[in-house]
């Protein structure tokens, strides 16, 4: 047998193996990452679209929680996965944009340790605050906080979370200082803003807009473009006075690197069509989401995008997490 016929033999022989298994793909149940705790606005969308992926994979997916540094723990338990597509992680600011800047050393890169797989959606922040607290409106807010530098505590999902870098990059563009209190997931930490522990926060709307209409907080800006649909009385940050200031948390989906494509495309396909579905894009709308369906080559230009536009930021505000 000539060299390039024996060559190419060898290489349709290693290839099999995966042809196989992407042909039978899935196999298996997947297990979904999620690096926050049960309740927060990141498991309740994962699980949400798990659920409506599971017809069409035919499989089950297992969501499974486990939060930590800066979602670091969750991202180095995918990172380190077999690529096989039965291991993926809801990915959020953290990993995707924040943490490159805010650690000197990751033990994984964003860029080169992870495939992504597809969007899911976006949704702003609002700063919220007790109900009882003093202040009635942002202008009361910024005032209060200017007149007592350092003594308002602010809670946060977790040091590095979109609503910790949020209230930084709103101290920034304000001059104003709050402490931050951070907590394991936006869970507690919503729990102590409604208790009145801690007088204020900012909250993604995924896990927070049916607070916010029942009253238990009262939203007094939101960092978005424009208006919500659903809290039409509340104004951007840049209506109160504060400009360049939109805060929004992201989410997508990430496997590890070297996912074969054809499992790359199976899962993200199956993504859009969960998005699409009727039931998960009203109760996308009902939170405040935006859907971001999408190819995994859009998905990967908005992360790095968004890594881009909060490096400066982030190196203005001086936050460091080692």
């Amino acid at each position: 047998m000539e060299r390039r016929h024996l060559l190419a033999a060898l290489a349709a022989a290693a290839a099999a193996p995966w042809v196989r298994a992407e042909g039978a793909y899935p196999a298996q149940p997947i297990r979904w990452v999620v690096p926050y705790p049960a309740g927060g606005g990141t498991d309740v969308l994962a699980r949400t679209v798990a659920e409506a992926m599971r017809t069409g994979l035919g499989q089950q997916i297992v969501v499974d929680n486990r939060p930590g540094a800066s979602t670091n723990i969750g991202a180095q338990i995918v990172a380190t996965a077999r690529p096989d597509g039965y291991t993926v992680m809801s990915a959020d600011n953290a990993l995707l944009a924040y943490n490159e800047h805010l650690f000197r050393k990751l033990p994984f890169s964003p860029e080169r340790d992870f495939t992504y797989v597809g969007g899911l959606s976006r949704f702003p922040l609002a700063l919220v605050v007790h109900p009882a607290f003093e202040a009635q409106t942002f202008k009361d807010f910024l005032a209060y906080v200017r007149a007592h530098p350092g003594k308002v505590n602010y809670a946060s999902p977790g040091n590095g979370s979109p609503h910790h870098l949020a209230m930084e990059l709103f101290k920034h563009r304000t001059r104003t200082f709050l402490t931050h209190i951070p907590y394991r997931g936006a869970a507690p930490a919503l729990q102590d803003v409604m208790g009145g522990q801690v007088p204020c926060m900012f909250l993604d709307l995924a896990a927070g807009l049916p607070v916010i209409q029942s009253g238990k907080v009262r939203a007094l800006a939101i960092g978005a473009a424009r208006r919500v649909a659903g809290l039409p009385d509340v104004p951007t940050l840049a209506e109160v006075g504060v400009a360049d200031a939109e805060v929004y948390a992201f989410q997508g989906v990430l496997a590890p690197a070297g996912l074969p494509p054809a499992v790359t495309a199976r899962l993200n396909a199956e993504i859009n069509q969960a998005l699409a579905a009727p039931a998960v894009a009203q109760r996308m709308r009902d939170f405040g989401m935006e859907a971001l369906p999408g190819t995994p080559e859009q998905f990967h230009a908005m992360a790095r995008a968004e890594a881009r536009r909060w490096g400066p930021v982030i190196e203005a505000t001086g936050v460091k997490l080692d």
